[in-house]
């Protein structure tokens, strides 16, 4: 046992005792502290500090320590250290800690003991802190210490501090090589320890594991990137790794199968229009570099592909030596990869997209791209100047199974196992029954299936087109269907001779498109025609078959081998798929010049807005002016109305009253006479009021109405100017300023209410108040009535009282009375013809705020693409560089010359 040792485990007693036999160390130990007592130079501290050791060791701490603390050698640090440990198994901690802290060494043996006794002390006073710097500071003194560094990763992993289990995971790992640092790393990665952590944390020990262990390194590499995968370090670890590997050299000795996954699962990702082109362009090149070079033989092509169609889209980054070798995978790949089910993946795709920022591409035109899957119908397009024999060959050939009446739109005669009649235009596809509601429908298509054995037998499914003609000749829709045809039958007109008109349409057709086979079909057996019109057609075309064509060969043996010679050395899967690329390529074309259109289209609505807004708040101006003309005006009417039968009244009222004097008689009794004629007077007031007034009210009332009525529909009339003005501008009925006229019916209602009926006046009291005039006639009549003499005068003062006497308080009390309910009408006036206009001004100030809202959202949506042009135009980008990537696969295994764009 070395002397570390024995100082470790406190046995440095038995280099003093090896000789002492079976006597006890104590009493070795003391008989040698008696002898040394005796030398002159005595030096006691080696055998105290071995007595202390045996104290120890039998548990008596005090004597122990009692023993260290009077050693003054080489060995007090060591003596330090067994007090300190003494205190600790006598629970004195914080002496313990002191005396720990104290000592002062070179001895990196117990440096590390005294870390290590620290560490215990401190994960025993729950200073979990104090405890992780001294087990890392024991490890980084020596990691190759007795057990060091499992102690502190069973301490790490107990205590979950997992980021220090990684670190110290990550350290050995690059330190010993040792394959179980590698595994404990990875199960740290697969326990998700790592998600926090760097990536450039992990640099070093893949370094360090890719040149011991490829296996190793695939499996740690994967579980980290799946790990950092939809967190903000996914992109930092794609950097990182890739950075790794760049500088690797390929090794054959390995198949990277898991990784060569990741990478083209990543590499799909990124391109998925999920970020935009400056968010991924650095990470391209190192990631397209690496998958080349680890990528195993059924990832090659996809590799090599989408490497070739990123240097040709963003041409800097990838080194030429990448590219070359991504040719020769190419080259060398075989075609294992359905491209034409990958290119209409694609195409939906780009539908989806452009469905989501609110371009339609229409119904047909997806329709179109599918039905291009269908290997089995080869697509014969006819077309053709003479619309008789179009049809006639057409019926010929389908035996008499079409619509009786031609329709204006092309169809589509395909086999199937059951009847089935589908409409397919650019808003829906459905299926129909009743071919005559689709009649002058030109933008539909009809694709009539059903059983036949002509089509069937042939392979062919047959695109009848409507029949050209002097007005539609460029616009026919055999045009929109060159695409998706995959030969063109041309039927000639026998009469013409192929005139002018059938060659420049022919002209046209190659023109759009160039790669579409062209047959001619000529109607007629007379082999003098069929030779002028085959001379004249291969003057232009000398490439071009004429088939000549009875329409009253009913065998159609002819027409059979015409058509297979058509289909043969074709190879149809590749055609339909260059056409499903080529539709792809028109489709982005589109949606990237429907941007320019969109911003176009933006800045007109905000400014058509703008000037409708300008409009439709000049025409409020103009309504709440019509709307204070026409409150003044009937007010006025009204007033006046009102004022001539309130002065009609007030100068009739005491003319009644005064008519009363001749019920003043002889035989009158004075002494009650006033009684009766306060009766009489109102009750003559009533009947007037009753009988007079207020039917003459009532007609003046209708005529108010009436010509309240007739300024309201001039109102109307120029409500509807302006409304008919609006919606020529907007082009739709979208505006109706309809005022309410209910309101005349209650204004009549309201008129017969106030001026027929019994009016409730109150009875006046005309002569029964106390006034002196009324009193001295009164008290006159009483006094002197049963003097005969005196009754004749008497009573004429009555009646000249009666006649003489100021009414006016009478005829205003009840003007108050009567024209009270009529002042409260007059009140109502403005809100009622604030309520006849209510309509409009809604109507108005709706689609004022109709208008600025689509304003704002207009200027919102500008200011997007303005500011941000990336999320529309990357996408678009990136469909680009998957069918460039899909281009390239189809043509594996050919030269690559002919095919780089």
């Amino acid at each position: 046992m070395t002397i570390d040792k024995q100082l470790i485990s406190k046995r440095y007693y038995k280099t003093l005792t090896e000789s002492g036999g079976s006597l006890h160390p104590i009493k070795l130990l003391g008989d040698l502290y008696m002898e040394e007592q005796k030398a002159e130079m005595a030096d006691l501290s080696y055998i105290r500090f071995s007595q202390g050791e045996v104290y120890f060791h039998n548990r008596d701490y005090e004597a122990a320590i009692f023993k260290w603390e009077n050693i003054s050698n080489e060995l007090e640090p060591w003596a330090k250290k067994n007090m300190a440990d003494a205190y600790f198994e006598l629970e004195l901690l914080s002496t313990a800690e002191d005396i720990y802290q104290s000592i002062h060494t070179d001895s990196e043996v117990l440096k590390i003991e005294v870390l290590l006794q620290l560490f215990t002390l401190y994960v025993e006073r729950g200073k979990l802190e104090l405890a992780v710097k001294a087990i890392k500071d024991a490890v980084s003194l020596n990691p190759d210490y007795s057990n060091v560094t499992e102690i502190a990763r069973l301490f790490f992993e107990e205590y979950q501090d997992w980021s220090h289990a990684v670190e110290l995971a990550v350290k050995e790992s690059v330190r010993t090589g040792e394959p179980q640092w590698f595994d404990i790393l990875h199960a740290y990665v697969e326990q998700g320890r790592t998600k926090k952590m760097e990536p450039n944390d992990f640099g070093e020990v893949l370094h360090s594991l890719y040149k011991i262990d490829l296996v190793r390194f695939e499996g740690l590499t994967v579980s980290l990137w799946n790990s950092y995968k939809n967190s903000e370090r996914y992109f930092p670890w794609l950097k990182e790794i890739n950075h790794i590997l760049l500088h690797k050299e390929r090794s054959s000795a390995h198949s990277w199968h898991e990784l060569s996954d990741l990478y083209q699962d990543t590499y799909d990702e990124l391109i998925n229009g999920k970020y935009l082109i400056r968010e991924i362009s650095y990470l391209m090149p190192n990631h397209l570099t690496n998958w080349i070079k680890i990528a195993n033989p059924s990832h090659a092509i996809v590799a090599s592909a989408s490497t070739l169609a990123w240097s040709e889209l963003f041409t800097s980054g990838i080194e030429p030596d990448t590219i070359n070798r991504a040719e020769r995978l190419l080259k060398q790949s075989t075609r294992n990869i359905d491209g034409l089910e990958n290119g209409y993946g694609l195409f939906e795709s780009i539908i989806n997209w452009a469905m989501k920022n609110g371009m339609e591409l229409g119904q047909r035109f997806g329709w179109m791209v599918k039905e291009l899957l269908d290997l089995n119908a080869h697509h014969l397009l006819l077309a053709g100047i003479d619309g008789q024999g179009k049809e006639a060959f057409t019926r010929s050939i389908m035996d008499g199974k079409l619509a009786q009446e031609r329709l204006s739109m092309a169809v589509m005669y395909k086999d199937n196992d059951v009847t089935e009649i589908l409409e397919v235009s650019d808003e829906v596809i459905r299926k129909i029954t009743d071919l005559t509601e689709l009649q002058n429908q030109s933008q539909t298509l009809v694709q009539w299936k059903a059983p036949d054995p002509f089509l069937r037998t042939n392979g062919i499914a047959l695109i009848d087109t409507p029949s050209m003609t002097s007005d539609n000749r460029f616009r026919n829709e055999v045009f929109q269907y060159l695409q998706f045809a995959d030969s063109l039958l041309f039927i000639l007109d026998a009469k013409e001779l192929f005139s002018e008109k059938e060659l420049e349409m022919i002209v046209k057709i190659r023109e759009q498109a160039p790669e579409l086979p062209i047959h001619f079909l000529l109607n007629s057996v007379e082999q003098e025609i069929i030779d002028l019109v085959s001379t004249r057609v291969h003057t232009y075309f000398p490439k071009i078959r004429i088939f000549a064509f009875s329409m009253n060969d009913r065998e159609l043996a002819g027409l059979v081998n015409f058509i297979a010679d058509m289909r043969n050395n074709r190879n149809l899967k590749e055609e339909r798929l260059t056409k499903v690329h080529h539709t792809i390529r028109k489709t982005i074309k589109y949606l990237l010049e429907r941007r320019v259109e969109m911003e176009n289209s933006f800045i007109d609505s905000i400014k058509w807005n703008e000037d409708m807004v300008t409009k439709l708040t000049g025409a409020i101006n103009q309504l709440s002016d019509l709307e204070e003309e026409k409150v003044r005006m009937i007010r006025r009417t009204f007033r006046k109305m009102t004022d001539e039968i309130r002065q009609e009244l007030l100068g009739e009222v005491p003319k009644i009253l005064q008519k009363c004097s001749e019920l003043i008689t002889e035989d009158s009794d004075l002494g009650k006479i006033h009684i009766k004629l306060n009766d009489e007077m109102n009750k003559r007031i009533h009947y007037y009021i009753e009988e007079t007034l207020l039917p003459a009210f009532h007609q003046a009332f209708l005529n108010w109405i009436e010509e309240a009525n007739r300024e309201f529909e001039q109102s109307q009339l120029f409500l509807n100017e302006m409304c008919e003005g609006f919606n020529d501008l907007y082009g739709d009925e979208k505006i109706k300023l309809d005022c309410d006229f209910k309101l005349l019916g209650d204004w009549l209602r309201d008129a017969d209410r106030l001026t027929r009926g019994s009016v409730q006046i109150e009875k006046e009291n005309i002569l029964l108040r106390f006034t002196p005039s009324q009193f001295l006639l009164k008290s006159a009549g009483r006094i002197f009535s049963s003097i005969p003499q005196n009754k004749g005068i008497i009573h004429n003062k009555y009646r000249q009282f009666i006649e003489n006497e100021d009414y006016s308080h009478v005829s205003i009390s009840i003007s108050n009375q009567l024209f009270q309910p009529f002042e409260l009408f007059e009140r109502a006036l403005d809100r009622d013809i604030q309520l006849f206009f209510k309509s409009p001004f809604t109507i108005l100030n709706e689609t004022v705020a109709e208008a600025s809202e689509e304003i704002e959202t207009n200027k919102e949506s500008l200011h997007e693409m303005r500011v941000n042009p990336e999320a529309y135009r990357d996408p678009l980008t990136l469909f680009q560089l998957k069918l460039r990537q899909h281009e390239w696969m189809a043509n594996a295994g050919e030269e690559i010359s002919q095919y780089q764009g």
